[in-house]
């Protein structure tokens, strides 16, 4: 047994003759090492547990990928769970992964409410939060700053001449695409003197579908909105067939800029200008972080903001 284990994890004091009759072993009984037993015997499962807001969406696919690509630079493997951004599922999917016996967790979700982080609390592995943040600053988090890249993307509309700006938004419940990008929008209009009108906000669900019928009801108010600043990309793309199917030209007769700049936004007619998130190196930065957290090294910055940009292309135009 002893040579087995020295030969499966590359100890060099093994004679060539034997290491070569142990591989032929290994392959003829198709054996595989324990991963549980040597958990249970190192205390370390060389696995992260992910929970995914919706693996459907190509944002958090590409969050996804870049803590993948950390992660196996680090040798550890994840264990993706799909959340729904739905809490009670959110909670059993954390205790869940905690009772796999994970060496650390990255959770990308909604709110962190007071039941999230009674479930963190009980935990006795690292936890950073990834493309979310919580109240109190009380876990390590990495992401942008979402009433910013909001302030940001309506600044361009009013920087055109915009002042009829509508809002689809994602759910007020939602910290970071919900209320915040929804804060940074009235601050652009309070920055540029123009007022507050909440006819023109609609709550969206973050689905094409729900960007689309939002833009019917704009449109069809008495005097209709002249730019349109989406939440995300998905409701955006929504918003921009609705207006294309009334009849109506983007940018002529109603601009579109949206948050994210997911693939999407490059591939819809125009294609959407948007503030661009760094959603891979999100992922990357998240995985390094938590890898230092699992190791007990030094980390100097537990709260990470990452810089955003606006991406111009030819969803917005002047008046």
């Amino acid at each position: 047994m002893a040579t087995v284990s020295r030969v499966v994890n590359n100890n060099p004091n093994v004679k060539p003759a034997t290491r070569k009759k142990v591989y032929e072993a290994i392959e003829r009984l198709g054996y595989r090492p324990n991963a549980v037993a040597r958990g249970l015997a190192s205390k370390k499962t060389t696995t992260v547990g992910v929970v995914i807001p919706d693996i459907s969406n190509a944002i958090f696919a590409e969050v996804a990928r870049g803590i993948e690509d950390i992660a196996n630079m680090y040798h550890y493997n994840i264990i993706l769970c799909n959340a729904d951004k739905k809490k009670d599922k959110e909670i059993r999917v954390i205790n869940t992964l905690l009772e796999k016996q994970v060496d650390g967790l990255l959770f990308m979700g909604g709110a962190v409410t007071d039941e999230h982080l009674q479930a963190f609390k009980t935990a006795n592995v690292p936890i950073v939060l990834c493309a979310t943040s919580d109240d109190h600053n009380q876990i390590p988090s990495v992401d942008i700053n979402h009433e910013e890249a909001a302030y940001d993307a309506v600044m361009k509309l009013t920087s055109q001449g915009h002042k009829r700006i509508a809002m689809i938004s994602g759910t007020l419940q939602d910290p970071s695409n919900g209320y915040a990008r929804f804060q940074g929008y009235k601050r652009a209009l309070e920055a540029s003197g123009i007022p507050y009108d909440d006819t023109l906000v609609r709550i969206g669900n973050y689905r094409y579908e729900s960007g689309a019928e939002a833009m019917k009801y704009f449109i069809e108010l008495d005097e209709r909105p002249t730019a349109v600043f989406s939440a995300t990309d998905e409701m955006a793309i929504g918003a921009i067939h609705c207006i294309q199917d009334s009849g109506l030209q983007v940018p002529g007769d109603i601009s579109v800029i949206s948050v994210d700049n997911s693939r999407m936004a490059s591939m819809v007619r125009p294609q959407l200008t948007a503030v661009a998130q760094p959603m891979y190196d999100i992922g990357a930065v998240s995985m390094r972080l938590l890898t230092k957290l699992m190791k007990k090294e030094n980390v100097e910055h537990a709260k990470v903001v990452l810089p955003h940009e606006i991406v111009i292309r030819q969803s917005v135009g002047g008046i």
